[in-house]
């Protein structure tokens, strides 16, 4: 059994999404063969040394229990969290991974991504995630304090949820034509992603064959996943 999650964005702002985060570790988790956390883990990510926060430390120690019951943990960065990397990856048991990621599954096969790259219309944001993803940028960011780095983080959350007021709603979901652009650079198969908060199974058709897109949610105050078990294949769940 495989379990797909994305966007809990944890934060102290949101204690009740930790508090279902750490029943689902508990609970519908345990005993799964493997855990893909496409991005946004948490709402911010100042670095590694994040991890000095004993609620931050929490989670980590927390998949890290889970991996040492067997269960493989896969992590890939978001749009909140893209300053995530292997110190939180190696606290935490699990492997951090890029995006496009390939998986295989029965007789499927699938690609994995967090999404924003998807959402090209938003000229603005891609051109803020290029920067992020630029190792020069990262390199200069991580040479400040934590401190210096949290209110960074604090300022880019600010002005995110600013210019989201002043856009249409349609620019920050996915552009259809990027999509199926990468469907076909995958080879077309079919795609896993999240980062937009409209959870659904889309079928797009690319070149004359269907491949279905599935978008998984974002968390509340309850656990949302997409599962994979050899007998149905995908479905979405939640407790």
């Amino acid at each position: 059994m495989i379990h797909f999650i994305s966007d809990l964005h944890l934060s102290p702002k949101h204690p009740q999404v930790a508090a279902a985060f750490l029943r689902y570790i508990g609970g519908p988790a345990r005993g799964i063969d493997a855990l893909y956390i496409l991005g946004d883990l948490f709402d911010a990510w100042p670095g590694d040394d994040a991890l000095v926060d004993p609620a931050a430390r929490g989670i980590a120690q927390a998949l890290a229990a889970l991996a040492g019951s067997g269960t493989k943990i896969y992590i890939m960065q978001g749009n909140r969290d893209f300053m995530l990397d292997r110190g939180f990856a190696e606290a935490a048991g699990a492997t951090l991974i890029e995006e496009p990621y390939a998986l295989s599954l029965g007789d499927t096969r699938y690609f994995l991504m967090h999404g924003d790259a998807l959402c090209t219309d938003d000229v603005a944001y891609q051109q803020f995630r290029a920067m992020v993803r630029n190792p020069q940028w990262r390199a200069a960011v991580l040479a400040k304090t934590l401190e210096e780095r949290l209110a960074l983080a604090a300022e880019i959350r600010m002005k995110s949820e600013h210019a989201k007021q002043d856009k249409d709603i349609e620019i920050m979901d996915v552009n259809l034509g990027a999509v199926d652009a990468a469907i076909r650079a995958a080879g077309q198969i079919d795609l896993i992603h999240g980062h937009t908060h409209r959870p659904a199974c889309h079928t797009h058709v690319v070149d004359g064959k269907a491949c279905k897109r599935w978008v998984l949610h974002d968390w509340h105050d309850k656990a949302e996943w997409l599962e994979w078990t050899p007998e149905h294949g995908l479905a979405f769940r939640s407790c």
